[in-house]
């Protein structure tokens, strides 16, 4: 069981450091975006996060509200 136990440290251990061996080793490394906005492909084809979406639809005005405006 403690073997089994120290193997598992040791190999999640080894995978951390290889998972982040850019960050460590690169001067100004960091991990890279995997967010939706961070995506160009997903930018053109007009796809965003959930949080973007309610913005713009927050945004959006009907044209009832933009009639009551004038």
């Amino acid at each position: 069981m403690l073997k089994t136990l120290l193997l598992a440290i040791i190999i999640i251990a080894i995978c951390t450091v290889l998972l982040c061996i850019k960050v460590i080793l690169v001067k100004g490394g960091r991990f890279p975006n995997t967010h939706i906005e961070g995506n160009k492909g997903l930018r053109k084809k007009g796809i965003y996060c959930a949080k973007t979406e309610d913005r713009i639809q927050l945004q959006h005005r009907n044209l009832y509200d933009r009639l009551k405006e004038e």
